[in-house]
């Protein structure tokens, strides 16, 4: 597509700019078809060129890098800072009020936060979750099968991974409700006021909680994490606060999203549903091709940008806010055969070359914990109810808007059984 035919017809994520004489990609779930399959505008931005201005929060403009190898070179080129203060372009952002996190964090503090909680995500520590993880699975689909029907988003993929990472955290089961509320109205708010009342909710809680850690102590990950504040001088307690903040919303919200957005891509495509029932072998394949075909996050956290950078012929200035585009990366037609037809036989070498987990040393430090969840998650279900059925036609799939970094579905209507 050339620039002359986009402009003549624009879709609607894509708007002319000031003078017609470029695009804004927006962002901000105001469009229903954007939310509903962001995929074809990715698609039109990348035959545009590599990176576009976007509109990514309040109406205020950013930076999107849509070219492929762009994107996975962004996200390891130190050019791209993670750290807010290097941000000129919105001066009234403001401290974050969820601590200091890896995510907000160069090297040499990102390499140590990372190093201070990487030992708990180790293979064999992950491995050592499989059989409670199992346990959990087994309780949620002891409760809601013999319903016969359900919202599979709120009895299932969502409960899977938030009772596991309050449990790892130590968050009480009578406050997991709140926490997830706060969570998802910090991450896809409704009003710019939901956020803030969500996000001072979210720090009064995490505030007390800490405090009571370092009172009586415990045997999980945060009282590990307020041991080592207390022993030294590695951990102030604006990082301890950011690291439990990151680990217990991360823990569960992509996660949730990638268990259901892979009951609905394989409910949605029978014989790939079918060749894995009848081959196991094709689980962690269908789990990867997921991720790479609809993950749960479409774009990296924000980057600001410490000097000018020339990307295609656009130069970006020095202190702008800028994402890589995951999803658009991710589709990447160089690197993927059929890049937009969802194929769990894909060769896993292919599959795994997604970025859905991010790139460079801000990958996802949870990422083997979510595959591992996902994968008791499919099976578990699968074997049990192997006639298990969306009860929707797909086109009425929800897929909650506005979604700046996430893509997840609101609710996933499914059948335990064959229809009557």
């Amino acid at each position: 597509m050339t620039t002359t035919e986009a402009e003549a017809t624009p879709e609607p994520a894509l708007r002319n700019g000031p003078g017609g004489t470029e695009f804004i990609a927006d962002l901000t779930g105001c469009d229903p078809e954007f939310t509903a399959d962001p995929h074809p505008y990715f698609a039109k931005l990348r035959a545009l060129g590599p990176v576009h201005r976007a509109r990514v929060m309040d109406g205020r403009l950013g930076w999107l890098i849509v070219g492929p190898g762009e994107a996975r070179a962004a996200l390891k080129d130190s050019r791209f800072s993670t750290d807010a203060r290097y941000l000129k372009a919105w001066p009234d952002m403001g401290r974050s009020a969820i601590g200091t996190t890896m995510l907000q964090a160069d090297p040499p503090d990102h390499t140590r936060l990372r190093k201070l909680v990487s030992k708990e995500f180790t293979p064999r520590r992950i491995e050592a979750l499989r059989s409670r993880i199992q346990e959990i699975t087994d309780e949620l689909l002891d409760a809601v099968v013999p319903l016969g029907s359900a919202d599979l988003v709120k009895s299932f993929s969502l409960q899977l991974p938030l009772s596991v990472i309050c449990e790892l955290f130590g968050v009480p089961e009578k406050d997991r409700d709140d926490f997830h509320r706060w969570s998802s109205e910090m991450s896809a708010p409704p009003t710019p006021d939901a956020a803030q009342a969500a996000g001072e909710a979210m720090a009064g809680y995490l505030g007390a909680l800490i405090a009571s850690k370092r009172a009586d102590g415990g045997d999980d990950l945060l009282s590990d994490l307020v041991r080592t504040t207390d022993a030294g001088d590695r951990l102030s307690d604006e990082e301890l606060f950011g690291m439990a903040f990151l680990l217990l919303v991360a823990g569960h919200e992509t996660t949730n999203n990638l268990i259901a957005g892979a009951f609905s891509l394989l409910l949605q495509h029978p014989e790939q549903l079918a060749a894995l029932q009848a081959d196991w072998s094709l689980l962690d394949g269908a789990i990867e091709e997921t991720m790479r075909y609809e993950g749960p996050v479409e774009v990296s956290a924000f980057r600001y940008t410490t000097e000018p950078v020339v990307i295609g012929k656009t130069e970006i200035p020095a202190g702008e806010v800028v994402m890589a585009g995951l999803a658009s990366a991710s589709r990447d037609p160089e690197r993927f055969t059929e890049p937009e037809r969802f194929n769990i036989l894909r060769d896993p070498r292919e599959s795994r070359g997604h970025i859905g987990f991010g790139h460079g040393i801000h990958a996802c430090i949870g990422a083997p914990l979510a595959k591992l969840e996902a994968g008791i998650a499919l099976r578990t279900l699968l074997e049990r109810c192997p006639d298990l059925a969306l009860a929707v036609d797909p086109a009425q799939l929800p897929w909650r808007p506005p979604t700046l970094f996430l893509r997840s579905l609101e609710r996933l209507p499914v059948r335990f059984g064959p229809a009557d």
